[in-house]
C-alpha cells in the first residue's frame, strides 16, 4: 500500500518529464490530489513515466486526464510511458477512446437450443426424483422412530389435519363422484342400447367406481386441494423463517410438520375413496331409475349378484399409496420454497402437477399388476 506520488523532472533541452508512482485509486484520492497540488494547473509535459504505478482506477484516471492535457490530438495518450495493459485500457475507456469488447453473437440454432432445453429438463427431473426418494426415506424413517417410541406422535396436529383434509372434503368429493357416476351411466347406456344390453350399465358403473374412479378421483381432488395446501402452508412457514426457528429450538420439522399431514391423508383418503365410490354408484342408480328403466331394487339386486367384493379391495388397496405420494410431494415442495411469494406459487403449482402425474402413473402400474394377478 503506497501513496500516490508525482515527481516533475525538467531537463534543459526538452519538455518536462513527469514520473508517477503509487496507488491512484478512489481510496487514495485525497493523497493523489495533494501529490498534484504543487504542479501547474494545466501541465505541459513531454512524457509521463507511469511504470511505478501500482494501481489505477477510474477516479485516478479522471484526475490524470484533468491535470495532464494530451500532447498529441490524434493520440492523446501517446506521452504515457510504462503503463500496464489494464491501466492503459482503463485510461482509454475514461478518455472516450476505447470501447468495451463486444461479445460475438452466436447465430441462433433451433436444434441446439432444443437439445439444451431438453437436457436441462431431464437433469432437473433427475434431481427432483433423487430429492423425492430421499424425502420418502426421511419420512419413513421418522415414522419408524415414532412407532418404536423414539419420536412423539403429534395427535392434536394429526386430528386437525384429518378434519381439514378429510371431513371438510366430503361434500366436494361426494358431489363430483355423484356427477361422474351419472355421466358414466349415461355414456354406458348410450353404447349398450345398440346391443340391447342396457342392464349391464350396473356392472359398468359399479366395477369402474370400485376399482378405478373412486380412489383415482379422490386422489386427484386431494392432490389439488390438500397437496397444494400442504405446500402453501409449509412454504409460508419457510418464507417467514419459522422452519429455521423450529430447528433452532431443537425440534425436527419432519416430525412436527410432515408426519401429522402424512398420517392424516393415510387415514382419510381410503375413507374418502369409499365415500366417492358410494356416491358414484348412487349417481348411476339415479340415472338408471330415471332414464334407463332400471329400478333401484333391480339395480341393488344386480349389484349384489354380479359385482364381486374383490373389486372394492382392489380400489381401497391403492388409496394409501396415493395418499403417501400426495403428502410427500406436497411437503417436499413446501420445504423447497426459497422465501418469496412467487416461489410459494411456483412450488404449489409444481406440487399439484407432480402429485397428479404420480397418482396416474401408479394407478396404471396397479392396473397392470392386478391384471397379471387376474384380480
Amino acid at each position: 500500500m503506497t501513496d500516490p506520488q508525482a515527481q516533475l523532472e525538467s531537463p534543459a533541452d526538452a519538455l518536462p518529464r513527469l514520473r508517477l508512482s503509487g496507488e491512484w485509486t478512489l481510496h487514495r484520492l485525497d493523497q493523489a490530489r495533494r501529490a498534484l497540488a504543487g504542479l501547474p494547473r494545466r501541465l505541459e509535459v513531454g512524457e509521463v513515466e507511469a511504470s511505478g504505478v501500482a494501481a489505477l482506477d477510474s477516479a485516478g484516471a479522471l484526475l490524470w486526464l484533468e491535470r495532464l492535457p494530451p500532447a498529441d490530438a490524434a493520440e492523446p495518450l501517446a506521452h504515457f510511458v510504462g503503463l500496464s495493459h489494464e491501466s492503459e485500457t482503463l485510461l482509454r475507456l475514461v478518455a472516450g477512446q476505447g470501447q468495451p469488447a463486444e461479445v460475438p453473437v452466436q447465430p441462433e440454432n433451433g436444434l441446439r437450443e432444443l437439445l439444451g432445453r431438453t437436457g436441462a429438463a431431464l437433469e432437473a427431473q433427475w434431481r427432483q426424483s433423487i430429492a423425492l426418494l430421499g424425502f420418502v426415506g426421511l419420512s419413513l424413517g421418522t415414522l419408524g422412530q415414532i412407532l418404536i417410541g423414539r419420536r412423539r406422535l403429534r395427535l392434536t396436529a394429526t386430528a386437525f389435519h384429518m378434519e381439514q383434509t378429510g371431513l371438510d372434503a366430503v361434500p366436494i368429493v361426494a358431489l363430483l363422484s355423484f356427477l361422474i357416476g351419472s355421466v358414466v351411466a349415461f355414456l354406458g347406456a348410450t353404447v349398450l342400447r345398440d346391443f340391447g344390453a342396457q342392464l349391464f350399465t350396473v356392472e359398468l358403473v359399479s366395477v369402474s367406481f370400485l376399482r378405478e374412479f373412486g380412489p383415482l378421483l379422490t386422489a386427484i381432488l386431494l392432490a389439488g386441494r390438500s397437496g397444494s395446501a400442504f405446500t402453501a402452508q409449509i412454504g409460508s412457514m419457510k418464507s417467514r423463517e419459522e422452519v429455521d426457528a423450529i430447528r433452532s429450538l431443537g425440534m425436527d420439522p419432519v416430525e412436527l410438520l410432515v408426519v401429522p399431514r402424512l398420517l392424516a391423508l393415510l387415514v382419510m383418503l381410503p375413507l374418502l375413496s369409499f365415500v366417492a365410490t358410494l356416491a358414484g354408484i348412487l349417481g348411476g342408480a339415479l340415472v338408471g331409475s330415471l332414464a334407463l328403466d332400471i329400478s333401484p331394487v333391480m339395480f341393488v339386486t344386480r349389484l349384489q349378484e354380479m359385482t364381486d367384493i374383490r373389486h372394492l379391495w382392489v380400489g381401497l388397496v391403492k388409496a394409501p399409496v396415493f395418499a403417501f405420494l400426495i403428502a410427500v410431494v406436497g411437503c417436499l415442495e413446501g420445504f423447497k420454497v426459497e422465501g418469496s411469494a412467487e416461489s410459494v406459487g411456483r412450488h404449489t403449482t409444481s406440487s399439484v402437477v407432480q402429485s397428479i402425474f404420480l397418482v396416474i402413473l401408479f394407478d396404471a402400474m396397479f392396473a397392470i399388476f392386478f391384471m397379471e394377478l387376474d384380480l
